[in-house]
Order: structure tokens, then C-alpha cells, then sequence
């Protein structure tokens, strides 16, 4: 059995999440310190190739000097869970609900974010005793799949992924989505004011 309510403390600041996907190093620093600076207290950075673990390891570091979580995204595999607890993350998040990833990721410590996009994968993932899920792709999916998932599942807790940005961002959370996880967004300033009003909520 695995349980991710950890995640209660780690998204308990901010309705956000900031995503840094293949940016290297520098860039991804840059990008974490403005998603912090604006008050989103949590980033992820996926990994898919060694300069992505290079960014996660020193996303990582500066993390831990602001006191901020950083997580490893796109963790599809028991030894990207590995790699992912060697460069410093504090979680994981993954596109699909696989047990063997979520157990490997519970055993070292990294509370597992797993991806579900129907109601089979949110049964099975909260069989496995997981309450914080990843709905993926979240825009593809449309905020009336939220609403249908709180009927059987009412105690799921849903992080919003994908096609996410300062424009439909509002219309998640009041669907009930707990968090909405951005990307590009960040990187767009005219879309930073936007972002910054979500975090009154």
C-alpha cells in the first residue's frame, strides 16, 4: 500500500503548481525563483534526459535554501524514481497510474503524484490508498469530468495538468480541483498579473 497525503502539506500554500519542462539549467533556475517570488511555493521539473536531471538537482538545492518543494516530473519508470530521489526531489508526478512506480516511489520516501484520466485508474490508484491524483490532460478531459469523478470518489484530490494557463486556470479551481499545474504560462509576463490574482483564492 502506498499513501501521498504528505501532499496535503506540500500544496497547502497555493492553488499552483509551476511546471519547468526541458529548459536546462540556468533557465530553469530563473523560471523556479520567478514562480517563487510570485508565491507559487511548489515546481516540478520533469525528467527525460541527463541535462533535465542536471535542472532538478539544482532546482533542487536552491529549493531547499528558500525552503520550497521541488518535485520530478514525466516519471515513468522504477529507475527514474531512483534518479529522481539522487538529484534531491521531494516527490514524483507521473502521465499514468503504474503501481510498480508508485510503490518504488513510496519505498524511497517520495510521496507519488501518479496521472489518471478515467474513473478505472482513480479507483485503482485510490485502492493502492493514493487520495492526490494527477488529471491528465486536464484540458482534453474539460472541468465537467471533475465534477462527475466527486461522485464515486469523493475523496480525491485532483491536480490539474495540461493545457493549463492564467486563462482557464479560475474555471478548474471552481470546477474543485485542489491545485492547477502550469507550464509556459510562467514564462509569458502578461499572463504573471493573472497567475498572481489565482494565488488570492
Amino acid at each position: 500500500m502506498a499513501e501521498n497525503t504528505e501532499f496535503d502539506a506540500i500544496f497547502a500554500e497555493a492553488p499552483l503548481m509551476a511546471i519547468m519542462r526541458g529548459m536546462g539549467v540556468e533557465p530553469s533556475l530563473t523560471v523556479a525563483a520567478a514562480a517563487w517570488d510570485l508565491g507559487i511555493e511548489v515546481v516540478e521539473l520533469p525528467i527525460q534526459t541527463a541535462e533535465d536531471l542536471e535542472a532538478l538537482r539544482a532546482v533542487s538545492e536552491a529549493g531547499r535554501e528558500r525552503g520550497k518543494r521541488v518535485g520530478a516530473g514525466t516519471v515513468v519508470t522504477v529507475d527514474h524514481v531512483a534518479q529522481a530521489a539522487a538529484a534531491g526531489a521531494e516527490f514524483t508526478v507521473s502521465p499514468g497510474f503504474d503501481v510498480d512506480v508508485v510503490r518504488a516511489s513510496t519505498e524511497a520516501g517520495l510521496p507519488a503524484l501518479p496521472g489518471v484520466a478515467s474513473p478505472s485508474e482513480v479507483q485503482l490508484a485510490m485502492k493502492e490508498g493514493l487520495t492526490w491524483l494527477k488529471a491528465f490532460p486536464a484540458s482534453l478531459l474539460g472541468t465537467p469530468w471533475f465534477g462527475a469523478m466527486r461522485g464515486p470518489f469523493p475523496g480525491a484530490k485532483f491536480v490539474a495538468t495540461g493545457g493549463m494557463d492564467a486563462g482557464n486556470a479560475a474555471d478548474f479551481l471552481d470546477a474543485g480541483v485542489r491545485v492547477v499545474a502550469v507550464g509556459s504560462a510562467l514564462e509569458d509576463e502578461t499572463q504573471l498579473p493573472k497567475l498572481a490574482e489565482l494565488l488570492k483564492r
